[in-house]
């Protein structure tokens, strides 16, 4: 299928690149950006920021605007910032396409469905509704925040089994979640800085979003702290949790290392084996080792222990941020969408 990325010179916009090229049920055919760099060519309108080479088919595109009319594609990825995606992607959707973003605009509109795959696979359904109430017959779905996504991934095993009260976050996120240039070096060398704008509200609105039922948040409490760190990738995550029914630090890992879901049992081409990856080291996960595993599509979880204040458990999660929490996750739902028939 024919896959357009809009805002491909951003970084997760080259993330989508990366990920998508050589994918096995995706082309690029198309890549958009600025009014200026449009009509020049991609490979000397990106300033090329990921661990690959760029592959020459996709050197040699023609950046275009982002404009429906100009579009050749069956599924459109959006990297746009937030204020661009607003119109330009309900603008995709009235044109009829399938748009996957990865902006915030339109994650809590009651009819948009916000996915993590693993945890909400079920909520694609809200598609059909969106369909019928807007009179389009394209899509526009979300991913959700980075860290959301590493946290939701973490939580999703131990609602199911345990049901979920309370859970406290406190992030150290990797520079690049702040895109390229991103944060100042002066500023982030030697230090770490304990606000990032709109984040905490971010992640307690999509995390309930994300874990309750299509049409309803999840009724437990989330309080969040997000801080940015001198780390390139990869966003770690201390988490507190209180669960409904009573649960010892050894059956939550168990939990977890068992978990799989619909994309695992589809076998989808960027699902991972093992979507939580449990590890026993107590000085584990760090994100220089682990934030890759399972090509930085799994979230890894270590450190699970007893919380006396909450009677209930703590851990930390690490997951990559710009695969898991922005591209990655976005072509999980694209592929989850294929599989369902809505592509």
């Amino acid at each position: 299928m024919k896959a357009a990325i809009l805002g491909a010179t951003g970084l997760v916009g080259q993330r989508f690149v990366q990920l998508l090229n050589g994918h096995s049920w995706f082309e690029i055919s198309a890549v958009t950006g600025s009014e200026r760099r449009a009509g020049m060519i991609y490979g000397e309108a990106v300033n090329w920021r990921m661990e690959t080479n760029l592959k020459h088919e996709v050197a040699e595109l023609t950046v275009q605007p982002s404009d429906p009319r100009d579009i050749d594609a069956d599924v459109v990825f959006s990297a746009l910032p937030a204020d661009q995606a607003l119109k330009v992607e309900e603008d995709f959707a009235k044109a009829g396409f399938a748009v996957v973003s990865n902006a915030s605009a339109h994650r809590m509109e009651s009819d948009v469905p916000l996915m993590n795959p693993e945890a909400n696979f079920n909520h694609l359904t809200l598609i059909d509704e969106q369909r019928r109430k807007r009179k389009w017959d394209g899509a526009l779905v979300t991913n959700p925040n980075c860290t959301t996504a590493v946290l939701t991934l973490s939580l999703k095993p131990i609602s199911n089994t345990f049901g979920l009260k309370n859970v406290i976050m406190s992030s150290m996120q990797a520079v690049s979640g702040a895109g390229y240039p991103g944060v100042a070096s002066l500023d982030i060398i030697d230090n770490i800085i304990p606000f990032i704008r709109d984040e905490e509200e971010k992640v307690q609105r999509e995390t309930k979003k994300i874990l309750g039922s299509i049409g309803k948040p999840a009724d437990f409490n989330v309080s969040a702290s997000c801080h940015r760190v001198p780390v390139i990738d990869g966003h770690t995550e201390a988490v507190f949790v209180q669960t409904e029914e009573a649960a010892t630090p050894e059956d939550v890992a168990k939990c977890m290392s068992e978990f799989t879901a619909e994309p695992q049992k589809l076998k989808l081409p960027s699902a991972p084996e093992r979507p939580v990856v449990l590890k026993q080291e107590q000085d584990r996960p760090q994100s220089r080792f682990d934030r890759t595993e399972g090509l930085g599509m799994s979230v890894v979880v270590g450190r699970v222990r007893n919380d006396p204040v909450f009677n209930g458990v703590k851990y930390i999660a690490l997951g990559h941020n710009t695969i898991r929490g922005a591209a990655g996750c976005a072509v999980l739902i694209a592929e989850s969408m294929k599989a369902q028939g809505y592509l």
